[in-house]
């Protein structure tokens, strides 16, 4: 092999999918190589085979359901197609290794942290105990994990999402291997944790000199980190080039259409919202969750989840809940729902407190406040047709079934889905799809306020702009109230009139969305906006050709 060998190389690499797909090739002749020392950011939308690429390389595909038919992949100019499984099994970990989306499915809840990386050692290595366990230690200080010699004893549930990722980074880097395939590493993590392992990935990959395979759908990330990128559709290799060609200079369509769909930072001009009435308001809500039991089985204190919160959310007005995991943004709406009791404070829906309303009481606010949720999936009944899903509520409340089932093909149509969907299952629809469906069945009752829990953060940009649009219009045509939680300051900036910045169970900064971001006043939101990837990266203006 000589200097100039890529690390990876991908010649017309054919993957198949199981008859009755949408398509016969989940791949179709993908060609794409990766240098020792850069980062390639292989982007497209869900479906477009980018996660499939990776297990071809890893050789971790679903066989024989869904299998490689054609092409070569070469690591440091060495076959994988042809290797036995055994030789397959010394290469991962040690000359290849990945590092997943989703740590917790990816980690062993039964091994400590410090267990699952030694194991690797063990696997690749003839160290004694003595020495694994210094490596490891070496391994954890190294991607900055607070405490390393404490987290050594952690389990993956006693560590937050963040520090969980920079485990999963700290066991693809044990054997200092050539080739990182990083799968969509920071896509459920905050703006600041995500930065954080960006800046972790740039860093470990400069001082190892590996070259990376970075799988996103997010363009601020790829601003972020890439040296070059691949931008695939449907399987094919629709435009690669340099970050800055890309980025820069989109010359396909489907790459205008991403960027396109892209959210500024930005916002529009604000609304006036002084003469609608309040529909909904906090005075000094108090949430605090008990002490238990925390890292090391030893006893963690109560945590103010929700610290004297007050806000009030005007007629047809979008109020944003921003902040980092922990900050409390979630449980702020799920006390104003009553999804959680509050212990202490004052919410008001349209004068009358719903804190303390008696159950018959409650149950009739809750048509005028409806929850759309960050995963529909886990949300929907996957036993019950999507016609009986938007119905369920209204029936509840009186509405005859045969007028409900009526009024919920009709919801579908206002959510941009066919009157046909009525008649499937949840699992039957997009991720996108879904959400339109949560959408509806928030609808369904005619509330005043709808609190959307991240309700777009699992979604590519592209349907993500799709449903974010939704919001809006149906905001403006039924004179909604939104609630809107999220941690992504792009979306915020697109879609709320006012923000809410949460630390800490705190609301620390609030004010209408064009002047906070202008010009932030407390440190914790200058430093939130400072964390967005790719925020010195101003998107070029390609709708027009957008296709």
């Amino acid at each position: 092999m000589t200097a100039e060998t890529p690390v990876l190389q991908i010649e017309d690499l054919r993957v198949a999918l199981p008859e009755g797909s949408d398509r016969p090739l989940a791949l179709d002749r993908l060609s794409l190589e990766v240098k020792r020392g850069e980062i390639v950011c292989l982007v497209g939308e869900s479906g477009s085979g980018k996660s499939l690429a990776a297990g071809a390389v890893m050789r971790l595909l679903p066989e024989p359901a869904v299998r490689m038919t054609g092409g070569r992949i070469l690591l440091e100019g060495q076959d994988l197609a042809g290797l036995p499984e055994r030789e397959m099994r010394r290469l991962r970990g040690n000359r290849m290794a990945m590092v997943f989306q989703e740590p917790m499915t990816a980690l062993n809840p039964q091994k400590t942290v410090g267990w699952q990386i030694d194991e690797v050692l063990k696997l690749h290595t003839d160290l004694g105990r003595k020495a694994r366990a210094e490596r490891t230690l070496r391994m954890l200080e190294q991607v900055h994990i607070p405490d390393p010699r404490s987290a050594i004893h952690a389990y993956p549930h006693q560590v937050s999402g963040g520090q969980r990722q920079r485990v999963m980074i700290a066991m693809a880097l044990a054997m200092d291997p050539r080739l990182i395939i990083a799968d969509e590493p920071t896509t459920a993590l905050d703006v600041t944790t995500q930065l954080q392992i960006l800046r972790l990935i740039r860093e470990l990959q400069e001082g190892h000199g590996s070259g990376v395979l970075f799988i996103t759908h997010d363009f601020g990330v790829v601003a972020e980190i890439a040296d070059r990128v691949a931008v695939l559709r449907r399987g094919e290799l629709v435009e690669q080039g340099t970050a800055d060609e890309v980025l820069n200079r989109p010359r396909h369509p489907y790459t205008r259409a991403l960027i396109a769909a892209v959210p500024g930072l930005t916002p529009p001009a604000p609304r006036s919202f002084a003469d609608a009435p309040v529909v909904l308001r906090a005075d000094r809500m108090l949430k605090t969750f008990k002490a238990r039991g925390g890292l090391l089985s030893g006893r963690r204190e109560a945590v103010a989840a929700v610290d004297d919160v007050s806000f009030d959310l005007r007629r047809g007005e979008t109020l944003g809940i921003v902040g980092e995991s922990g900050s409390g943004k979630t449980t702020v709406s799920r006390c104003v729902t009553r999804l959680l009791d509050a212990d202490g404070g004052r919410v008001e829906l349209d004068g009358r407190d719903i804190l303390n309303a008696s159950g018959r009481e409650l149950r009739a606010m809750r048509s005028k406040i409806q929850m759309v949720f960050q995963d529909p999936m886990a949300s929907l009944n996957p036993r019950k047709r999507v016609v009986d899903l938007i119905a369920q509520g209204p029936i509840v409340h009186g509405t005859p079934p045969r007028e409900a089932r009526d009024q919920a093909r009709e919801l579908l149509r206002l959510v941009e889905l066919s009157p046909a969907a009525a008649e499937r299952y949840p699992h039957e629809f997009s991720g996108g799809q879904r959400q339109r469906i949560g959408i509806a069945r928030a609808l369904a009752l005619e509330p005043k306020v709808i609190v959307a829990d991240e309700p777009v953060s699992a979604l590519d940009v592209s349907v993500q702009a799709q449903v974010l649009r939704l919001l809006a219009d149906l905001r403006e045509r039924l004179d909604l109230s939104l609630l809107f939680v999220t941690h992504d300051l792009r979306v915020a900036a697109q879609l709320c009139d006012r923000v809410a910045v949460m630390e800490k169970g705190r609301v620390v900064e609030m004010g209408v969305t064009a002047d906070v971001f202008a010009e932030p006043q407390h440190e914790y939101t200058r430093k939130l906006l400072s964390s967005i990837p790719g925020r010195d990266w101003t998107p070029p203006d390609v709708r027009d050709n957008a296709a």
